[in-house]
C-alpha cells in the first residue's frame, strides 16, 4: 500500500508541475458550441495546456471549473471510438457539480466513454 500511495502523490505532483509551468489557453468557452458538432454547448470552460501534446497531435486538454484554488482536482480517462484513440483531460479547480458536468460530457454518446479518476 506504502508504493501505491508514494506513486498517487508522486503523479499528482508530476500534473501540478505540467500544469504550474504550462499557459492554459480556453479555445472552446463555456457557452460555446464544439466546432463540428454544434449541438454539444460546453458547460464548463474547455482548452488545453499551451506547448504539451497529448494522443490526438494537440496540446493536453483540460477542463477548467470555477473554483478558484485552481488546484488539479482529477483526470478523465477516455476512449474515443470514432478517432480511435485514448487520452487524459486534466481537471483544473472543478466543482463537484462542474465534475459530473464533465463526466456526462465523456459518457453522453455511445462513441466515447471516459471514467473520472479524482485525486484523493
Amino acid at each position: 500500500m506504502g508504493m501505491d500511495m508514494d506513486r498517487n502523490e508522486e503523479f499528482w505532483a508530476a500534473l501540478d508541475r505540467l500544469v504550474g509551468e504550462s499557459e492554459i489557453v480556453i479555445d472552446r468557452p463555456k457557452g460555446t458550441a464544439h466546432p463540428k458538432f454544434p449541438d454539444f454547448i460546453y458547460k464548463v470552460d474547455y482548452g488545453y495546456l499551451k506547448n504539451t501534446s497529448s494522443m490526438d497531435g494537440g496540446g493536453i486538454d483540460v477542463w477548467v471549473g470555477t473554483d478558484e484554488g485552481k488546484r488539479v482536482g482529477g483526470v478523465m480517462c477516455i476512449v474515443d471510438l470514432l478517432k480511435r484513440d485514448s487520452e487524459i483531460k486534466i481537471l483544473i479547480g472543478c466543482t463537484e457539480e462542474e465534475e459530473e458536468i464533465v463526466c456526462e460530457a465523456h459518457n453522453g454518446t455511445e462513441f466515447m466513454k471516459g471514467v473520472l479518476v479524482r485525486r484523493g
